[in-house]
């Protein structure tokens, strides 16, 4: 009952619940994009291989684009970087649809989708840095991040299934067209919102070539980020890999449904509690237990226990999310606040391809238990660094109350 005080008191603070639904509805897209166009596509170009290269390319641009307009934003302000990926993500989008649809060389598709991911909008990475701005408290910046990070889990849990859905009534090329007004819809709603006017402008002053890149303390959060979602992208993999091995290819969303419903409980308990340890050990111990909620897999258990572990690592994925965005926003300059966060987008997606590129070789030349087992040892590696390497400093002092 104190946890679902703490929230209803949350909630109830100025503009809180207004930024949450924003968030909730306007970040609907990052759940869908991706599914719908590799499921498009695999059907207009006739294998996964192909298709599985025009959403990496996706992906790959998305993760180099992110800090360029993280920069921007921080120098320029929001409204104009989001409406520029307001009007060319979803143009590059349809480009994609039209060009495999008319049977257009893939060279062209493999462009577009690259377009869409350079130009693929700021909304995740400006919502986190609309939390740094609101609250200085470190412990409401907790909640909030903790909250934020459960509105994902449910943007990946309800937009796969919407697609799903309209995959088995009209097809791909409709659920795709329905990921892309999503898209649209979602630049529209937030340029509306107002909430954007919760970011704090931040006078130029001199500024360093690699910008929030220049604290060393946040080089070892972002190194220990890739090491942890490299995790996430083995499970990514390796939940499948496992169904596949059963031949019960439907075992594997419910794999991946169960882990995320696990996520969206581990936020809620973690940011509706509160620790007397810094932050720093916090994230170092949800790391550690992260990686022996990876290895809990390696017995291969039958169908319902596997289930039960995919549930357990699940509760701790978006607590070490939100242990991750409190101390970005706590190490990060301001004048660097977007940019941080979006140097975290970067690492956070690249971690995730790199374990699904890795977990996927693994399975194949040596087994699935061998790719969880890499996993794990992975996360153990990045739990170890920060708690040998990144030293526990008290939480800031905070700002009068709101």
């Amino acid at each position: 009952m104190r946890i679902f005080h703490k929230y209803v008191e949350f909630v109830s603070k100025p503009d809180v619940a207004r930024l949450l639904a924003v968030a909730l509805v306007t970040r609907m897209p990052i759940g869908m994009v991706g599914f719908s166009m590799l499921m498009f596509l695999r059907e207009s170009l006739g294998n996964f291989a192909l298709a599985g290269l025009a959403a990496g390319v996706t992906f790959v641009a998305m993760a180099i684009a992110a800090p360029v307009q993280g920069r921007l934003i921080d120098r320029i302000g929001p409204r104009r970087p989001l409406i520029v990926t307001a009007i060319v993500q979803p143009l590059a989008l349809l480009g994609v649809l039209f060009g495999a649809h008319a049977g257009l060389p893939f060279a062209f598709v493999a462009a577009c989708a690259a377009l869409a991911g350079a130009f693929a909008s700021p909304i995740t990475t400006l919502t986190r840095t609309i939390w740094r701005h609101r609250f200085e408290d470190e412990d409401e910046r907790r909640t909030a991040f903790a909250l934020d990070a459960v509105t994902i889990e449910l943007n990946f849990t309800v937009g796969p299934a919407l697609v799903a859905a309209v995959l088995a009534l009209w097809g791909a090329t409709t659920a795709f067209a329905l990921a892309i007004a999503a898209v649209i819809a979602a630049g529209a709603i937030y340029l509306g919102s107002g909430v954007m006017r919760h970011i704090k402008r931040i006078e130029a002053g001199e500024r360093h070539l690699f910008g929030p890149l220049t604290e060393p303390r946040l080089w070892l959060v972002f190194i220990s980020t890739f090491g942890l979602t490299l995790g996430f992208g083995v499970i990514e993999v390796g939940y499948p890999a496992y169904a596949t091995l059963l031949a019960m290819p439907a075992l594997a969303g419910i794999l991946l449904a169960v882990n995320s419903i696990g996520s969206a409980v581990g936020g809620a308990l973690y940011g509706g509690m509160h620790f007397r340890a810094p932050v720093e050990r916090q994230y170092a111990l949800i790391l550690a237990l992260f990686a022996g909620g990876v290895l809990l897999h390696l017995p291969l258990w039958p169908p319902v226990g596997f289930a039960a572990v995919a549930f357990v690592c699940g509760v701790l994925i978006a607590p070490s999310i939100t242990a991750q965005s409190v101390l970005v926003a706590r190490l990060a300059p301001m004048k660097y606040a977007t940019e941080a966060f979006t140097w975290s987008s970067t690492f956070i997606v690249s971690g995730i391809g790199a374990g699904m590129a890795i977990g996927g070789a693994v399975v194949e030349s040596a087994g699935l238990a061998e790719a969880f087992a890499l996993g794990g040892v992975v996360v153990a590696a990045a739990a170890a660094l920060v708690f040998l390497a990144l030293p526990a400093q008290p939480a800031p002092a905070a700002s009068p109350a709101d």
